[in-house]
């Protein structure tokens, strides 16, 4: 039940002149499309394979229900989060690179949900679909600022595709050290963490966040989905030892599926200010002083197996998940959307073309293997 208390009166009318298209933005999204190509190029070559352009690497499928919670006050009831009901979702557990890399590379960790059976207006491209993805990463700062800053952080990543994975283990272990030098006296580098300088913890511990914002109804917010059960509380910030084990984070999220539940509550964040909450600007942080992350629904996974050659074959081959798959009360806001757009779809097209596959978007999980 949620406590209406906690909620702003004030969250902030979406307007139009609240986004505006970035100097060559077409540019920007050409030259996205390239490099995300080049990158699965590769990879599929190395690997005989179509893999995503990024988030290549799949370290727990896990099937599980999202339920909404009841009494949400009317700013908070929208698009998915309209009425109090439970829906069947899929989970995708992964990390940044295009490439499959021991996990001693350590980078930063996506969640992709896939939330199946919502009805409603859709957005294009989705039309006939039933359902909702939220695609996430584990901070709340989106890496650059621009369309044009995006671009120039994935060529950064796509030179090390294909690349000496040995020296990658080696610049890492480097790059985490300097990364804690950087946090000890309290900052952070997005770009460190980026190429190989996340510290190497459970990533059922994370906190995942949509980074940049969406509609909610008539409304804006950002989304969290946070680690509540008492077993995942225990592993925030807990280390995983990599020597030996290039699949070290699927063998933990598999170890702890095989005796454990998990739950997570999701989270929305209002834009209650706009000038201190910006669509536009993807890095700025929206200060949770002024607009908390307030709940909105959980997530239950219970005992399973985390993922499987059978699973895989499903979800990382022919299931994709893009923020542009949802309802139109969700629509995704500003440059950073607009250009993922294309580049979920290119990537998509891609493996479906290169593995001979039918990427497909499911009315149910009742043939998702166990």
């Amino acid at each position: 039940m949620f406590n209406a208390n906690l909620v702003s009166p004030f969250p902030v009318r979406y307007e139009a002149r609240f986004e505006h298209l970035e100097d060559d933005e077409a540019a920007t999204e050409n030259g996205l499309l390239e490099t995300l190509r080049g990158i699965s190029e590769k990879t599929a070559d190395d690997e005989g394979h179509g893999l995503r352009s990024v988030h290549a690497k799949s370290h727990g499928l896990l099937r599980g229900e999202l339920r909404v919670l009841t009494g949400l006050p009317p700013a908070l009831a929208q698009g998915l989060f309209t009425s109090p009901r439970a829906y069947p979702i899929v989970m995708r557990l992964s990390t940044i690179p295009g490439d499959l890399l021991h996990d001693r590379v350590s980078t930063p960790r996506g969640m992709a949900i896939k939330v199946v059976g919502v009805e409603g207006a859709r957005l294009p491209g989705s039309e006939g679909q039933v359902t909702q993805d939220f695609v996430l990463i584990n901070a709340p700062r989106f890496a650059a600022p621009t369309g044009k800053g995006f671009l120039k952080s994935l060529q950064l990543l796509a030179s090390t595709t294909d690349k000496a994975p040995g020296l990658k283990k080696v610049f890492s272990a480097v790059a985490r050290g300097a990364e804690k030098v950087i946090e000890s006296v309290g900052g952070e580098s997005t770009t460190l963490k980026s190429i190989g300088g996340h510290p190497e913890t459970h990533i059922l511990g994370e906190t995942f966040y949509s980074q940049v914002p969406m509609l909610l109804g008539p409304y804006m917010a950002k989304l969290s989905v946070v680690p509540i059960s008492p077993g995942m509380l225990l592993l925030k910030n807990a280390h995983l030892d990599f020597h030996g084990k290039p699949n070290g984070l699927r063998d933990a999220v598999l170890d702890f599926f095989s005796s454990h539940s998990a739950e997570w509550e999701v989270r929305l964040q209002l834009c209650t200010d706009i000038n201190l909450m910006p669509i536009e600007d993807a890095s700025a942080v929206w200060p949770e002083a002024v607009s908390a992350y307030l709940p909105v629904a959980r997530i239950t996974v219970p005992p399973q197996t985390a993922w499987s050659e059978a699973r895989s074959a499903v979800v990382d081959d022919t299931y994709a998940f893009s923020p542009w798959h949802g309802l139109a009360a969700h629509r995704p806001l500003g440059a950073i959307m607009r250009l993922r757009k294309a580049a979920y779809e290119m990537s998509a097209q891609f493996r479906a073309s290169r593995n001979g596959q039918v990427i497909q978007e499911p009315c149910s999980l009742d043939d998702l293997p166990d």
